[in-house]
């Protein structure tokens, strides 16, 4: 597997809030919101607690997290 390449500048807000709405859209969290605080509110699911995450980076370091876990746990075909 080929590393990424490491990111030129910070994440920005509009990246972040583009990677939340794909989350939700496809239904791998429940909610994703920001906060005027500039963190971000995260619910996995319907019942689960809120997470607050710090603002973009972490926003996209979760995007990862559930892309590898995607990737990770599809069938080989």
């Amino acid at each position: 597997m080929i590393p990424p390449s490491p990111r030129s500048s910070e994440p920005t807000v509009a990246e972040a809030g583009t990677w939340a709405d794909v989350l939700v859209r496809r239904r791998l969290l429940h909610a994703a919101v920001l906060a005027p605080t500039g963190q971000w509110l995260v619910q996995d699911h319907l019942d689960s607690p809120v997470r607050v995450l710090a603002g973009p980076a972490d926003v996209l370091a979760l995007a990862a997290t559930i892309q590898h876990r995607i990737r990770s746990t599809r069938s080989v075909t």
